[in-house]
């Protein structure tokens, strides 16, 4: 069975991880949320995230946060 078609991954809970690591994002750079959310939707961590890929859902929101900094630093 794909990542994608298992049911046991809850959109609901997702999208609360989502506001989770963008608040956390939003704190740890030290900007706003909107400029946090703007990070977060383009990074391609959300990508894998929104695809269910490398099983990142079940990861905490630190690590989530940390892998979204090192992209960032990645692209500079």
């Amino acid at each position: 069975m794909a990542i994608n078609d298992n049911p046991l991954v809850n959109e609901t809970l997702l999208r609360m991880k989502y506001a989770r690591v963008v608040s956390l994002l939003a704190d740890t750079l030290g900007v706003t949320d909107d400029r946090a959310l703007e990070l977060f939707y383009t990074s391609d961590v959300y990508t894998y995230l929104n695809k269910r890929m490398f099983h990142l859902h079940n990861m905490s929101d630190a690590y989530i946060v940390d892998e979204i900094m090192l992209e960032l630093q990645n692209k500079q």
